[in-house]
């Protein structure tokens, strides 16, 4: 059984630069979230094609093989051909996140810090590794990854769509298979900087539903943002059971 909770918040900021969408084709899910980078301008166009070409090509490609890379590759283009058209190349940046729900096994890529976090029977087993500057002094060991949240650096990417690649950007995860109890969390930077692991990971064993995870998590993403430019924030929990 698959259930899933999605929210998308505006934040304390004009518009919502955040995008989120799902599409079931028969028995295969897809959950898809990005974050269009608001200091280059248009980031909520670029966020929106990205999320409209995901779900397309997971209309068109289902569960096979190279639906993934077909999904940021595809989204990539469509940025790009549209920053051509517009004359905007300095513009239209994003993030996103994909994963993919099938019978037997679940897949899911990354590009940027938006951020997808994977449980096994409430414990947290891994996550996303940012594409950004304190990620990478993360790697070198030069600060502690509870550093990220509040380093100066927080917001400079290293990799994004909407920039030409000499290579792929995207980074695909080892797929896993269904079994037992998982949870997964896709997030935007402004939702995973107002809740720790170990608060979500408590909240995770609390809940009831995928319904109530997500509602208390946003409570904390609420207090732990007042009285602060809050950015955008969204996030997309879904639970296989």
């Amino acid at each position: 059984m698959v259930t899933y909770q999605i929210i998308s918040r505006t934040g304390s900021r004009p518009i919502n630069e955040d995008c989120v969408g799902m599409h079931q084709r028969e028995q295969c899910y897809g959950f898809f979230l990005a974050d269009g980078l608001g200091g280059h301008g248009k980031g909520e166009i670029a966020s929106k094609i990205a999320i409209e070409q995901a779900i397309m090509q997971f209309q068109a490609e289902g569960g096979s093989k190279d639906v993934l890379k077909v999904i940021f590759e595809a989204g990539q283009a469509g940025i790009l051909e549209r920053q051509r058209r517009e004359g905007s190349s300095r513009s239209m940046k994003t993030t996103l996140t994909a994963l993919l729900v099938g019978p037997k096994e679940i897949r899911w890529g990354h590009v940027g810090d938006s951020r997808i976090y994977y449980f096994q029977n409430n414990h947290l087993v891994g996550r996303t590794m940012d594409h950004s500057v304190p990620q990478m002094l993360v790697a070198a060991g030069e600060i502690r990854d509870s550093e990220i949240r509040h380093h100066p650096d927080r917001n400079r990417l290293l990799r994004v769509m909407g920039i030409e690649w000499d290579r792929p950007a995207y980074q695909l995860a080892e797929p896993v298979d269904r079994r037992g109890k998982q949870a997964f969390l896709l997030c935007s930077d402004g939702f995973w900087e107002l809740v720790e692991e170990r608060e979500m990971t408590a909240l995770l064993k609390r809940a009831s539903t995928v319904e109530q995870w997500v509602e208390d998590m946003e409570t904390l993403v609420i207090r732990h943002g007042a009285g602060t430019n809050m950015d955008n924030y969204s996030a997309v929990a879904v639970w296989v059971e």
